[in-house]
């Protein structure tokens, strides 16, 4: 007996053990993820810009500052050539190898300046306008960008200063990687996860509350059931399919637009939010029902009144599981033709636009060097978005939780 008991000790304390050990792996490989993703991705917060003065009065722009002071003042300056003018006085103040060592976002900057105050075409003008992503990714430490001597040149000239890269969160899709920011995906993100929440939520509480409290016990209830559970383990680009062939080719809606995008990830949400609101439902006690019956409540007031208040943080439970799979979903969208190259942000919910994991995923399939810093920094931008609609949807839960 005492050889069994020692037995049976021994194997409880390798069973903590390898319980130990389980957690610890998982530690280190969430750790391993946010420190690759920390030091590939936090420098995309941040960039480069250098000194350039710039004399408008010597430069080839046909821009009458009078011209700008109206609501066509952007484009009108967007239409001149803003770029050959700040390649010009580059290699006036640096050399011919400065040709080239601006890019777009030096072209967004200048241009909202001079929307700002056009007078200053009318003389001389020192800027700080960012740098091309060549020279901002050897002004990092990447030895292999090929562009050390410039950046060591403008260091000793002290023309190189790093600042926060506020054009990264409100910038769209661009060619140019110094251009680029994630406002766009962002703002088309949370579209269409409000469309989805928007559907999937209510139809899912209400197919679950008819199912467990209305629907009579037959083989029609028993066959809604089996489909619910195969639908929730159906691989996403099913339902990517299944939007493509109702959504935009038979009701022929907007294709690349959060509305569509929305529907096909609240078809694949629904089944996930009632398989969590029906077993939240089953654990409310019996006695609530009886309860309310015995005072004289009827069915439908028993149901909405007591049953689903008490239900509602599980399946609020299922809904935060739900939105963290749509939200971080992109084979379903790739197929509604959500990989578009869109260059503004959407302005409504039928209106092109694209997500934040279709924006990663086209990054990540460019060759410019400055495409792979953007791509880590998107995916930092990606969780600290989940994290946030979660972390709502878990204080919505707390909130109405209630304890007997």
């Amino acid at each position: 007996m005492v050889k069994r008991v020692r037995r049976r000790y021994a194997a409880e304390r390798r069973f903590r053990l390898l319980g130990l050990a389980a957690v610890s792996v998982s530690v280190l490989f969430l750790a391993f993820l946010l420190y690759t993703m920390g030091v590939k991705g936090l420098g995309g917060f941040v960039h480069y810009e250098a000194a350039l003065t710039i004399d408008f009065t010597r430069s080839d722009l046909f821009l009458d500052p009078a011209a700008l002071r109206g609501p066509d003042a952007r484009q009108a300056v967007v239409s001149a050539d803003l770029e050959s003018a700040i390649s010009n006085a580059a290699v006036a103040a640096y050399g011919e190898s400065a040709a080239e060592m601006f890019g777009g976002g030096a072209v967004d900057k200048l241009t909202e300046a001079i929307v700002r105050n056009p007078d200053m075409l009318n003389g001389n003008v020192s800027l700080w306008l960012p740098v091309g992503s060549k020279i901002d990714v050897a002004a990092k430490g990447d030895s292999d960008a090929g562009s050390e001597y410039l950046v060591s040149a403008l260091q000793q000239r002290h023309a190189l200063k790093w600042t926060f890269n506020t054009q990264f969160l409100a910038a769209s899709d661009s060619t140019d990687p110094s251009a680029v920011g994630v406002w766009g995906a962002l703002k088309g993100s949370f579209l269409t996860i409000l469309v989805t929440m928007l559907l999937a939520f209510p139809v899912g509480v209400l197919a679950a509350v008819y199912l467990e409290e209305f629907a009579p016990r037959n083989r029609w209830t028993d066959a809604i059931e089996v489909s619910i559970n195969n639908l929730a383990a159906v691989p996403s680009i099913i339902f990517g399919l299944l939007g493509l062939a109702v959504f935009l080719n038979f009701l022929n809606l907007p294709r690349s637009a959060p509305l569509v995008g929305g529907m096909t990830l609240a078809l694949m949400t629904m089944p996930v939010i009632v398989i969590a609101g029906r077993n939240a439902i089953k654990t409310v006690p019996p006695s609530i029902r009886d309860g309310a019956l015995a005072v004289g409540a009827s069915k439908m007031q028993v149901t909405f009144h007591h049953v689903l208040p008490l239900a509602l943080p599980g399946i609020l439970t299922g809904t935060i599981i739900g939105m963290a799979r749509a939200l971080g979903e992109t084979a379903p969208l790739l197929m509604i033709g959500m990989r578009a190259f869109i260059a503004a942000p959407p302005g409504g919910i039928s209106e092109p636009a694209t997500v934040l994991p279709v924006q990663i995923f086209l990054w990540s399939d460019e060759v410019d060097r400055g495409f792979v810093e953007k791509t880590s920094t998107a995916i930092i931008v990606l969780l600290l978005f989940m994290l946030l609609m979660n972390g709502l949807a878990i204080y919505l839960r707390n909130r109405f939780e209630r304890r007997w």
